[in-house]
């Protein structure tokens, strides 16, 4: 599916200020890791309005979000939301990668290989 389809104008706003607000974990891999196409050459955007969920990072190219989650997601209740933003991301043919701030943090060069390794595969024509 193409992903003009999916991006929703009306959420723009609220991207916009989750960006100038976001958190030091997600300011740390876009600094570090995704800006700039300093991760293979691929093109990566914060905060993007998909549908009615604005995610953290989006490659278009690879159809790749990339979530970074606080401790808030281990409650049962945003657990049950984040499987079901990620089964309707995943069925719009969208792959889904999340990472806790703490491992963003704490250990950002495995971070790094992570996606690294996710993105030489996809590469190769391998859905991990």
């Amino acid at each position: 599916m193409d992903y003009r389809m999916l991006y929703n104008r009306k959420n723009l706003h609220l991207a916009r200020k989750m960006r100038k607000d976001g958190t030091k974990a997600e300011a740390c891999l876009w600094k570090y890791v995704l800006r700039a196409k300093m991760m293979k050459g691929y093109s990566f955007r914060r905060q993007r309005p998909i549908a009615n969920y604005i995610v953290d990072f989006l490659c278009k190219e690879l159809m790749l979000v990339i979530e970074i989650d606080g401790s808030i997601h281990d409650l049962e209740e945003v657990r049950q939301k984040d499987k079901i933003r990620k089964d309707f991301l995943e069925s719009h043919g969208f792959k889904v990668l999340r990472f806790t701030n703490s491992q963003v943090l704490k250990n950002i060069t495995q971070v790094r290989e992570q996606l690294e390794y996710w993105i030489e595969e996809a590469e190769k024509g391998n859905r991990i």
